[in-house]
């Protein structure tokens, strides 16, 4: 049984293809191991050991993917997000301990600035664009004393990433060698990947859909993983015809900028066929769902996922078992069940979401007052609350109705955003919706939606409200509707319903709301 990532590779065949960009030629199995073997000795002599933290802030791309994969098997990794300002570096740096830093050879911006007066090695990452995808090597300070030599096993921590802190301070979540190795396999079974599969990457890889999903899965099936500068609509249909992927992972967001541009190149989805779409991070609309697969003539596998569970829990099965639109498919991975949400006790019917399972984090750092409200004992196993509110079929098929945290309490009556959201989005003009809680003086929340318009077409507020009006009951339906060019959307490309009424101007409502 692969239990670290440094076994997960270790079967591939050398010359197979593991690692590509646009341009570059192909990184190969050989070539990866080489690269993990000369990364571990560089690390030791810059004095890191097999414990100790490397954050890394590299841009999206063949070298961020090759940094996580070869520091992860010699160190701790802690990948942060390219984009975030000095004073976040600073708090996510300090509350890491994290004793390295990896940047691009030239890169002199916040992150640099932030770790300076931590006194963080500072490692900078030289790669050359006539090498193949991913090639790379590390320059810093020589230790005094070289860290012993020796990889990490299966019970330490490979991973380290935060919570979103939407309403709280982050949490910190150790995943572990064996989680992360758990988890790629539990993807690989679930898509049935093997060494002819391609995946093409558009997800950041500061998160763990990207680095788990598309990387880490497609290298522990000893298949190959393509790595696109980040996400570009408008350069997606040239991607897939330069690598020819057999499938790709994104967020419904991105699944829906693809199929906008999807029409005017039917020539590129017909010569690159598809064997599967995968979608996850957040709920994919039933008809997103029904019109991917109408477009790409392909399964749309969605996927649920979270940090806490080093990505994957549950998933719909390839065909020819049946994928429900709008449910988030059978348990994948880890075990899960329905849990009582106040009590600690499983039971049936709706309720919180709970998993148990190799893949599942030992609990957070430093935080036992989080652990103790996450994780509980039953029938024999430990639970992690999910926070998700869902239900499971007769199949065992999982539909979720939503966070718990975002679920809207007008007056106490309890509606699900994504129930709105999927009769919002029947109204032929509609392309896009999120709905959201807004603050109401004496309801205490009322509902709202923020919706984008498909190209070429037009509806009013008052339109799309009469329309949601006809289709479910008067409490659920939205009090305002707000039609924006773009739905304001977090780092990877996620809607977010919490916080939304603030952006959008949308403060206390009056007692009659909106007309």
């Amino acid at each position: 049984m692969t239990t670290t990532l440094n076994s997960l590779i270790a079967g591939a065949a050398p010359n197979a293809r593991a690692i590509g960009a646009p341009g570059r030629a192909w990184m190969d199995y050989a070539g990866l191991r080489a690269l993990s073997a000369r990364v571990e000795q560089q690390l030791r002599g810059f004095g890191i050991g097999a414990s100790d933290r490397v954050a890394i802030v590299l841009p999206n791309g063949p070298e961020m993917a090759t940094a996580f994969v070869t520091i992860a098997q010699a160190a701790v990794t802690a990948p942060l997000n390219p984009a975030y300002q000095q004073a976040e570096y600073a708090f996510y740096l300090g509350d890491l301990q994290a004793k390295a830093l990896v940047i691009p050879a030239g890169y002199d911006g916040p992150a640099l600035a932030a770790a300076e007066p931590l006194g963080m090695v500072i490692l900078r990452l030289h790669a050359d664009t006539t090498s193949p995808a991913g090639e790379f090597h590390l320059t810093g300070p020589a230790a005094p004393t070289p860290a012993a030599q020796g990889r990490p096993d299966a019970d330490a921590t490979a991973l380290i990433l935060h919570t979103s802190g939407t309403t709280s301070r982050p949490k910190i979540v150790p995943l572990l060698q064996s989680n992360l190795a758990a988890s790629a396999r539990h993807i690989g079974q679930s898509l049935a990947l093997t060494p002819a599969d391609c995946c093409l990457n558009v997800m950041p890889l500061f998160h763990i859909h990207g680095l788990v999903a598309a990387v880490t899965a497609s290298l522990a099936a000893g298949g190959s993983v393509w790595c696109a500068p980040g996400f570009d609509a408008l350069k997606f249909f040239g991607w897939m015809t330069e690598a020819q992927p057999t499938w790709y992972t994104a967020v419904p967001t991105m699944h829906q900028a693809i199929l906008s541009r999807a029409a005017r190149n039917r020539d590129v989805i017909a010569a690159h066929p598809l064997r599967f779409l995968r979608s996850s991070s957040a709920s994919l609309p039933a008809q997103v769902m029904v019109e991917l697969q109408s477009t790409f003539n392909a399964p749309v596998i969605e996927a649920y996922g979270m940090t806490e569970a080093a990505h994957q829990m549950a998933c719909n099965p390839l065909p020819p078992r049946a994928q429900k639109p709008g449910s988030v498919g059978i348990a994948a991975g880890p075990l899960l069940r329905i849990a009582h949400e106040v009590e600690n006790r499983l039971t049936d019917g709706t309720g919180e979401v709970v998993i148990s399972g190799p893949n599942v984090t030992p609990g957070y750092e430093g935080n036992p007052d989080a652990n103790a409200k996450n994780f509980f004992e039953a029938d024999g196993l430990r639970w992690f609350r999910t926070g998700d509110q869902g239900a499971l079929d007769d199949e065992g098929y999982l539909r979720l109705t939503g966070r718990l945290k975002e679920i809207i309490n007008r007056g106490g009556e309890k509606i699900s955003p994504l129930e709105v959201d999927g009769v919002l989005l029947d109204h032929p003009a509609v392309q896009q919706v999120v709905a959201f809680a807004m603050p109401h003086a004496k309801l205490g929340e009322e509902v709202a939606a923020a919706v984008v318009l498909r190209e070429g077409h037009s509806a009013t507020e008052r339109e799309i409200r009469d329309f949601a009006a006809t289709r479910m009951a008067d409490f659920k339906v939205p009090r305002r509707v707000v039609i924006l060019d773009e739905i304001p959307k977090g780092a990877t490309g996620k809607l977010q319903r919490i916080g939304l009424a603030e952006k959008l101007g949308l403060g206390t409502q009056s007692a009659g709301g909106a007309a």
